[in-house]
């Protein structure tokens, strides 16, 4: 099988996609094919506008175009019908159906064409607004290729289905073709764009030895990347698979609205044949006739039809999930909307997810000495020497320190790593060789002459001052004290200003890390209410204390947050940085980690449950405002039918909104 015949004729239509883009169609049946139910109901319209038009003139004109309104529109709807009373289902179609064949039966054969016409003109628009949701969906799958080019071990290049390739396969990227797999680049370097993994549209640079992952498009170069992960397992299956899960997990109302729909059926069904028999023995009616009893309990049964009402959450719901999606952000339901939106509290954890996790170095400050050896700067470049060798956070955070100061590291005559502990050697300071360790206390008290160590309580009180992490440096016996701090991230400040001053939310950290340390970061970001010293269970507690209180957003990236994440009203974590133990827990995924857009999901949440209920409100006051007046005569057969149709078209309409970002 080659790559421009990707399907098999079973395997197509196995797939389950829409018919109109089938590849074994021509171009030009497939345009006809493509919203083919639309332009029946549409054709259908015309004709029946014709039928009534003529009715005046030439009747028997009017009449056959009436029969083929009754053949295009109502042929589907009565196949439909059978199946589903087949299967012991009585729904809204058999009721829509059975109204129009009634209707021909009381002699306004033209009221149940409209009744057709109006249902497949809205049944093919709240198809497209359902499509319309899953637009995100479907360009991901459309993201997955299904062929990659393979290196073999002589370097042969040959196609391979991407769901056969195994771990440590060699693939060819070349410029403009979307990465197959997760993979690690071997060779070659280029620019790619994750917009449907991350959100953002932004070229990301990519080398030997990044992670590369699948759905991502490569840009400009070459790449040669070695497979992690199979098709099934890739981060773009694992994207997809979640959205599916949260298209399909409904939330309470939908769930009751679902069980509902089954059971109003039968009794609207009921009620319709009680009227019809019943109504000529109250009222001065007839039970035939377009003033009779059947005709004003088929009036009824279409006004108390409950389309609306019926995709009045579904369609509300996944317009929400596929624009959080867009924007990055995957929710594992759309019952998650409905918990968002009723809590009061939100908690973070502080590493990685109120801060980078990288730590920046943001003092430094000497020990008094009787006979100093050596300044500030040049002990800077001396810690430079020391940690340009060591691969950690601290040795990371010194370094740039120097790079911004525009100081050179020393050089070092011996170097020797303690692991675990610190880092020692010698330097040459003023024609002098010089002993130089840097490293955490305990290493250093070990290695400090008797003249400081009287001075050694105070010295680690002022290694705690205002929550600073610290490294201590000792040349000789002079002491130099560095301060770090973890970087807060900087959308952190404004976006938890915005939670507290718009959405309402009370903010909170939970933490593993020192009391001082969380508190001088969450007093940077406006967090009041802080929670130190946590183990994971610790944490776990907390979380069940608050969300039982008044429902808690739990946001966190490490496998210690998973029980957290797990146990909270909606847990969140962060894609990029966090575990996959957290991603799996939470009920939010925020892909790119941009947490800038918390409030925004908050707001997306409460909008969701807004236009769920305006959906609702609809729908029922169509039911109540027509029904009642249609038995009494007061509602005409085609009134009835536009009323039951325009308040279908205009919840899904309304659910659309939600598309906006």
């Amino acid at each position: 099988m080659n790559r421009s015949a990707p399907f098999i004729f079973d395997e197509f239509f196995a797939s389950g996609k829409e018919e109109s883009i089938s590849p074994f169609l021509t171009p030009k049946s497939r345009v006809w094919g493509k919203n083919l139910p639309l332009k029946t109901a549409v054709f259908s319209g015309v004709l029946l506008f014709a039928s009534f038009t003529t009715s005046f003139f030439i009747p028997s004109l009017s009449n056959l175009l009436l029969l083929f309104v009754y053949f295009f529109s109502g042929t589907p709807a009565l196949l439909g019908s059978i199946q589903d009373i087949r299967n012991l289902q009585i729904n809204i179609d058999v009721l829509m159906t059975l109204a129009a064949l009634l209707s021909v039966i009381i002699g306004s054969g033209m009221e149940g064409a409209l009744l057709l016409v109006l249902f497949e003109i809205s049944a093919a628009m709240e198809y497209m607004v359902s499509e319309k949701t899953k637009g995100t969906l479907l360009s991901l799958h459309q993201l997955s290729p299904r062929f990659a080019c393979v290196i073999s071990s002589d370097g042969i290049l040959y196609d391979k289905a991407v769901k056969e390739i195994p771990v440590s396969t060699r693939l060819l990227i070349k410029a403009g073709e979307i990465i197959p797999l997760d993979g690690i680049v071997v060779d070659g370097s280029s620019f790619v764009n994750l917009f449907h993994l991350t959100g953002e549209s932004h070229p990301v640079p990519k080398k030997k030895g990044n992670e590369i992952q699948a759905g991502a498009r490569n840009l400009d170069g070459t790449l040669t990347i070695e497979v992690t992960r199979t098709s099934s397992d890739s981060t773009l299956s694992r994207i997809i698979q979640l959205i599916t899960q949260a298209q399909e997990a409904k939330p309470q109302l939908q769930r009751f609205l679902d069980r509902f729909g089954k059971w109003y059926a039968m009794v609207i069904m009921s009620l319709f044949f009680i009227f019809a028999l019943t109504l000529p023995l109250f009222f001065p009616i007839s039970y035939l006739g377009p003033e009779g009893g059947i005709y004003r309990a088929l009036a009824f049964l279409i006004a108390a039809s409950p389309c609306a009402l019926i995709i009045a959450t579904p369609t509300a719901y996944l317009s929400a999930i596929s624009s959080c999606a867009r924007k990055g952000i995957l929710l594992k339901g759309g019952i998650v909307l409905d918990a968002l939106a009723s809590c009061k509290k939100i908690a973070f954890d502080k590493t990685g997810t109120l801060t980078t996790g990288k730590l920046t170095c943001v003092s430094i400050e000497s020990v008094p000495a009787k006979k100093p050896i050596c300044n500030n700067d040049e002990a800077i470049a001396i810690a430079c020497g020391l940690e340009r060798n060591a691969v950690h956070p601290i040795a990371d955070a010194i370094v740039a320190f120097a790079k911004e100061k525009s100081i050179k590291p020393k050089e070092l005559i011996d170097f020797k790593a303690v692991h675990g502990f610190g880092l020692e050697g010698k330097v040459d300071l003023k024609e002098k060789i010089v002993d130089v360790f840097i490293g955490h206390g305990e290493f250093i008290e070990q290695k400090i002459p008797d003249s400081l160590k009287k001075n050694w309580d105070s010295l680690q009180s002022s290694m705690k001052r205002e929550g600073h992490l610290s490294t201590l440096l000792l040349v000789e016996d002079m002491l130099f004290l560095f301060h770090f701090l973890d970087t807060v991230r900087p959308e952190s400040i404004s976006m938890i200003e915005r939670l507290k001053s718009k959405e309402n939310l009370k903010p909170m950290m939970l933490t593993g890390d020192h009391l001082d340390i969380a508190q001088a970061v969450a007093a940077k970001v406006g967090i009041e209410d802080v929670f130190a010293n946590l183990r994971p269970e610790d944490k776990l507690n907390k979380v069940t204390e608050f969300s039982h209180e008044a429902g808690l957003i739990m946001v966190g990236d490490g496998i210690n947050d998973a029980p957290a994440l797990a146990r909270s009203t909606v847990g969140i974590s962060l894609g990029k940085i966090g575990s996959a133990t957290a991603i799996d827990a939470s009920d939010i995924v925020f892909l790119n980690d941009d947490l800038s857009l918390l409030d925004w999901l908050v707001r997306k949440a409460k909008q969701t449950l807004s236009i769920v209920k305006q959906n609702i409100s609809l729908a029922l006051c169509v039911i109540v405002f027509a029904t009642i007046p249609a038995l009494l005569g007061l509602v005409p057969l085609w009134i009835a039918v536009i009323l039951h149709e325009g308040g279908t078209v205009l919840v899904g309409l309304n659910s659309l909104r939600l598309l906006k970002k």
